[in-house]
């Protein structure tokens, strides 16, 4: 039987907070139990608890609470910064449960910084240029996506933006959708307080986030094909 979400613990908050002021193998290994029981295990069970609540709900996201989470380890082979661990907890399910499949729900625990996304961060270009030819053809249907996201108090974001339009798509010069042609992601991001993780709720607040976002997904599943 899988395990009950029962909230991350202030030692998981704590740890995180320290692994930030010690970034160095020296003192990360001594303490990798602690990561394991108190960070890793935790994530587990809350990527469980949603993958269930998500088919319950029947929201097309799913993956494995094991694989979805990503390696604390930093990949430093082409950095300049060579701390080698990542200061926080981040995990993503998609519709085929495949980590870089396009269309996200992605959680982050970080003392002071977590927060949850949902959307598609950087899609492949072939998916991008396709967003941006159907806001070109029909930017009311985009427009009204925007907006009925902005009523539930989700602010749509774009990622890295460009300075000019890209080519191909100067037609879009001076139009309501000029400024969404600058994007290279179409991202909702929602803040959380370090005690809402800690809170066995957290898994139902993720699923109604990523329900409240569902058209934003169910619009970009739809070029992607």
């Amino acid at each position: 039987m899988t395990p009950r979400f029962a909230g991350f613990s202030q030692e998981a908050l704590t740890f995180l907070r320290e692994l930030k002021a010690n970034n160095e193998a020296e003192w990360f290994k001594p303490r990798k139990a602690i990561y394991e029981e108190k960070v890793k295990a935790p994530l587990a069970t809350l990527l469980a608890a949603i993958i269930d609540g998500a088919l319950e709900r029947k929201l097309p996201l799913t993956g494995d609470p094991i694989r979805s989470v990503f390696r604390i380890h930093r990949d430093i082979r082409f950095s300049r910064d060579k701390r080698p661990y990542k200061p926080n907890a981040g995990a993503t399910l998609t519709r085929s449960g495949q980590r870089h499949d396009p269309g996200l729900l992605y959680l982050h625990i970080e003392p002071g910084r977590c927060f949850l996304a949902c959307g598609f961060w950087q899609p492949p270009q072939g998916l991008l240029d396709a967003w941006r030819k159907a806001m070109l053809v029909r930017p009311r249907k985009f427009l009204s996506l925007a907006r009925a996201l902005d009523k539930k108090g989700l602010q749509l974001g774009g990622g890295e933006i460009r300075k000019k339009l890209p080519r191909g798509f100067e037609a879009a010069e001076g139009t309501a959708v000029a400024p969404y042609m600058l994007w290279n992601s179409f991202i909702v991001n929602q803040p959380m307080a370090d005690e809402e993780t800690m809170s066995p709720q957290l898994p139902d607040k993720a699923l109604d986030f990523a329900q409240s976002c569902r058209p934003l997904l169910d619009y970009g599943w739809a070029l992607a094909g």
